[in-house]
């Protein structure tokens, strides 16, 4: 049957995949065909694992794929619909639509109608990328065993999907792939006459094969990519040298997903190696993003929230540092804009640490979101008009400046519904300590005030 545009009715042909031909790059002729050929996911395809005794007994279930890109999602689906006898289907949610899945569908109930109950797997890839109407699509068949669903996704499936779909399918994690794995599957491109580069009986250094193994930052398919085009550059019968893998990876970047889980996943790890006082982690993780193409601005921003939530009062000077590395890295750019940034994460992980203002903005806004909005007291308020002064606004404020200790002991400066709050609770670090002592002794000061009061009212 001819293929249609958003998936096949090959008849488990599309499931043979040595009809790969030279015009396809080399990640898609090397693509593993069966789970010898598979490389890393042990924790997936060791014996004793549910997904591996699945595959052995030809059971098919709906599953959620999640991992980087270059991890074998589609591959693994391909050896799982050849393993359960199932006629491999697929659609991108990038180009796919309500639409497709119906057609997709309709052939899937066509074909099992029409070869004796033959089954489908319909792959889905980057399935994040449909909304909740479009994943809804899916229930019914997965439900009626129309299809066995599998998705792939880069995204969280806890936030990318809907429950209803995660419900239904068993959600995998794939893991990025180990040196070793990258290696042997670059070793057996490299000599595989059929499907690989064999026939130009090229030969890889053993430092080649490390610097490309290390590049490939866990990703099959980007590691072969660069070797293809690394082959491209030197003629039959030669070794493909570290010259030409370092040409073919000099466009090449780090795995860094903008607005992914690698990218809320590596902000992280800088924000806690701040938090932890590692400036070398710290210094680490953000050259890391910077090196995958993370915006410098973002990072900056990231930083001034770092200043104020971690270090807060405990050591003041971090915020201006931190807002003058941005206005370094706006005002002049590249390189000289990262090394500020440099300079401000180290000293932000060296700094003193205190969450004290984070908490206590927390404390008050949980307070004032959840209270009435109580009336300024009447001392409290501004009297610029003789209409004012006439309702007793600003009566009985005490100015601090002409009290002892330049402090108004006892004064309230809180709604009157409401007791005295405390929010803000200074920690023993850096300059906070100070702030800590000094507070402590106004509070001493108010008990006395207080106490006086008390005497007074009894004589």
């Amino acid at each position: 049957m001819a293929e249609n545009g958003m998936g096949s009715m090959s008849l488990l042909s599309d499931n043979d995949d040595s009809s790969a031909n030279s015009n396809q790059p080399l990640a898609a002729r090397m693509r593993p065909r069966d789970l010898d050929e598979y490389a890393g996911q042990p924790h997936l395809l060791s014996p004793g694992r549910p997904l591996f005794e699945s595959l052995q007994r030809g059971n098919a279930h709906s599953m959620i794929l999640w991992g980087p890109p270059g991890t074998g999602k589609t591959t693994l689906a391909r050896i799982i619909a050849r393993h359960s006898r199932c006629e491999f289907e697929s659609i991108s949610a990038v180009l796919a639509g309500v639409k497709d899945i119906r057609q997709a569908v309709e052939r899937a109930r066509q074909r099992r109608k029409e070869f004796n109950g033959l089954g489908t797997l319909l792959f889905v890839d980057e399935v994040h990328r449909f909304n909740k109407a479009q994943q809804d699509a899916f229930l019914p068949h997965i439900e009626d065993g129309t299809i066995v669903f599998v998705g792939a996704t880069t995204e969280n499936p806890s936030f990318a999907l809907n429950n209803a779909l995660l419900s239904r399918a068993r959600t995998y994690v794939l893991k990025s792939l180990e040196k070793d794995d990258i290696c042997k599957l670059l070793t057996d491109a490299v000599s595989d006459k059929e499907r690989g580069l064999g026939k130009r009986q090229l030969t890889l250094s053993e430092d080649s094969l490390n610097m490309l193994a290390a590049m490939a930052d866990g990703d099959a398919r980007r590691a072969l990519n660069v070797l293809e085009i690394a082959a491209d550059l030197v003629p039959d019968e030669s070794c493909i040298d570290e010259s030409s893998i370092e040409f073919a990876m000099q466009d090449s970047v780090r795995r860094f997903d903008a607005g992914g889980d690698y990218f809320y996943d590596q902000i992280s790890a800088m924000h806690k190696a701040v938090r932890g006082s590692s400036p070398d982690a710290a210094l680490y993780w953000m050259t890391r993003m910077l090196d995958g193409g993370c915006d410098p601005i973002y990072i900056a921003r990231r930083l001034v929230r770092m200043a104020s939530e971690d270090i807060g009062n405990a050591d003041p000077r971090a915020l201006s540092l931190t807002m003058s590395a941005w206005d370094v890295q706006t005002r002049l750019g590249s390189p000289e804009g990262e090394l500020a940034l440099a300079q401000a994460v180290i000293y932000l992980a060296a700094a003193p640490k205190s969450n004290a203002v984070y908490m206590a903005y927390n404390q008050a806004m949980q307070e004032v979101s959840s209270s009435p909005s109580h009336e300024v007291p009447l001392h409290l308020r501004n009297a610029p008009t003789k209409l004012a002064k006439s309702l007793d606004h600003g009566t009985g404020y005490r100015y601090a400046h002409d009290e002892p200790e330049r402090y108004a002991a006892g004064e309230n400066y809180f709604p009157v519904e409401l007791a005295e709050r405390q929010y803000y609770f200074p920690v023993d670090s850096g300059l906070e300590s100070k702030i800590k002592s000094k507070l402590e002794h106004l509070k001493m000061l108010d008990s006395k005030s207080q106490q006086q009061r008390y005497r007074g009212g009894q004589s």
